[in-house]
C-alpha cells in the first residue's frame, strides 16, 4: 500500500555526500520537500535537481528544505552533486530501504536493473505528516513542480 495525504511519513536515516547521517526527525518544525530520483547524471535527474537548485530561494522562502534520495552511493552522489553545485543534500537509498517504504522503488527499470528508485515527490509539514504525494511510473516524466510549490505555500 503507497502512502497517502494525511500519512505520518517514515523517518529514515541516510548518508549524505559529507558522510554524515542526516534524519527526516532531525528537520522537525521545518517543511520537506522530498525528492526521490532514479540515477545520478542522467538527463531528467539531471534536469529536474537542476531546476530545483534554482528555485532554491523560493524553498528557502517557505521554509522547506529539500533532500533528493537516489539509491546511487555516496560518492556517485557527491561527484554528481558537485559537478551541478547543487545547493541542497543528496542522500544515498544505496540499499534501498527508503525508497520502498515510501513506495516508489522500480521492480525492474532499464537494462533489468533492479531496484531503482522512481522519480517522486513529497511535501511533509513540520509535524512529519505527507501533504503532497506524486510517484512517477515514467522515468521521463517530472513532477509537477507548480502543484509542490502551491502545496508548500499554503502550509
Amino acid at each position: 500500500m503507497s502512502l497517502q495525504i494525511g500519512d505520518q511519513a517514515p523517518d529514515f536515516t541516510l548518508f549524505s555526500t559529507d558522510k554524515k547521517e542526516i534524519s527526516l526527525s532531525s528537520y522537525k518544525g521545518k517543511k520537506i520537500l522530498l525528492l526521490f530520483f532514479p540515477q545520478a547524471f542522467t538527463g531528467v535527474c539531471t534536469e529536474e535537481l537542476c531546476s530545483t537548485r534554482d528555485s532554491l530561494g523560493f524553498y528557502n522562502d517557505v521554509n522547506a528544505a529539500v533532500l533528493a534520495i537516489s539509491v546511487d552511493s555516496i560518492f556517485t552522489l557527491g561527484k554528481f552533486k558537485q559537478e551541478n553545485e547543487y545547493n541542497f543534500e543528496l542522500l544515498s537509498d544505496f540499499n534501498k530501504e527508503v525508497s520502498a517504504s515510501y513506495g516508489c522503488l522500480y521492480d525492474t527499470f532499464v537494462f533489468k536493473m533492479k531496484g531503482v528508485s522512481k522519480r517522486s515527490a513529497f511535501v511533509i509539514d513540520g509535524t512529519g505528516v505527507i501533504r503532497y504525494t506524486e510517484i512517477l511510473e515514467k522515468a521521463s516524466e517530472m513532477p509537477n513542480f507548480g502543484a509542490i510549490k502551491d502545496c508548500l505555500r499554503s502550509l
